[in-house]
């Protein structure tokens, strides 16, 4: 594999709606992406899409989108989807992805109904953007209006004080949640530890990557980990990660964040490579106005992996990335 040009194409792809949180408001998605080209005419490709409030600085999604382009080439090379070459097993064809619905303040009946009608039983919520009494209220109400099987997974991207948390979380136990993200301000593994044992449901953890020593992973405090392969740098990276995870009995969910279709594939294929069977947090693509290239295809709740070898990129003609390959 002789790489004869190497080029990044930068974009700015602006948002259908604001992406809310409790770290911030994003109305735009800016990043860029890495074209890799071979003696004999292939192409690789990586996205860099760097968001420091969340721990992805420019350095991890540089390293990331380096990574994934020389992946996609390596697996080009060798005849097989990118998750197939990772995973050494048979190509992974769909994945559950969970319905995203943005700040639970937004949310009415209509916005649940059509995410139900979509064929999601996984419903995403961002929580932690008020008080949270009004917000455990909120959710009432809206569980009152899912079907058998309908779940929330709810994120509240580390907005509470401890007392806050623990209150949440017994106000919120008995309601059909499949999961709350990052829960706490500012994390220890025994305060993590001391919520999980109030709940049935998982707690996770996604920016609180500092807590990911040796001894999370002998005594894990929480159930589940959010994996963001651009925040640790890179797929492989990711997936020791997500083994060691998988070792001590911890559910892995990959997630992207909020990148262009170009990374978005990457984490997909990722998440066939390391949890097949899980709901994965990769129904972001049609939060972008504008892309990189063609997202992979949603129905019924599943993400649809392209059968292509590689990473199965294929880019727009829109001049926001630069001269097409």
């Amino acid at each position: 594999m002789n790489i004869v040009a190497a080029d990044w194409l930068p974009y700015s792809l602006p948002l259908k709606r604001s992406w809310q949180t409790s770290q911030g408001v994003l109305s735009e998605r800016r990043g860029k992406l890495l074209r890799l080209r071979t003696s004999d005419g292939k192409f690789g490709w990586g996205d860099c899409a760097p968001l420091p409030d969340f721990g992805i600085d420019e350095a991890s999604a540089e390293a990331f989108a380096e990574e994934t382009a020389q992946l996609d080439l390596v697996a080009q090379k060798a005849g097989l989807p990118l998750n197939s070459w990772l995973s050494g097993q048979s190509p992974i064809e769909s994945l559950a992805v969970n319905a995203n619905l943005g700040a639970i303040s937004s949310i009415g009946e209509s916005e649940l109904n059509l995410a139900l009608a979509a064929g999601y039983s996984v419903l995403k919520i961002k929580v932690g953007l008020g008080d949270w009494q009004e917000e455990a209220v909120q959710l009432k109400r809206l569980a009152g209006q899912l079907p058998a099987g309908g779940q929330f997974r709810l994120d509240a991207n580390a907005a509470w004080n401890m007392p806050d948390a623990r209150a949440f979380l017994i106000a919120c136990n008995e309601l059909p949640i499949e999961g709350l993200e990052e829960p706490l301000r500012q994390p220890t593994a025994q305060e993590l530890a001391s919520l999980q044992s109030l709940v049935n449901f998982p707690l996770a953890i996604d920016e609180s990557v500092r807590l990911l020593d040796q001894a999370f992973f002998h005594h894990p405090p929480v159930r589940r980990l959010i994996l963001k392969p651009a925040r640790h740098g890179g797929l492989l990276a990711t997936m020791k990660i997500g083994l060691q995870a998988g070792t001590a009995g911890i559910e892995c969910v990959v997630t992207s964040s909020l990148e262009s279709s170009c990374g978005l594939l990457a984490c997909a294929h990722l998440a066939a490579t390391l949890a097949p069977r899980s709901t994965h947090g990769l129904a972001t693509g049609d939060w972008l106005a504008k892309d990189t290239g063609q997202p992979p295809s949603i129905s019924e709740g599943r993400l649809w992996l392209p059968k292509d070898v590689g990473l199965g990129f294929i880019p727009t003609l829109d001049q926001r990335i630069g001269e097409s390959a």
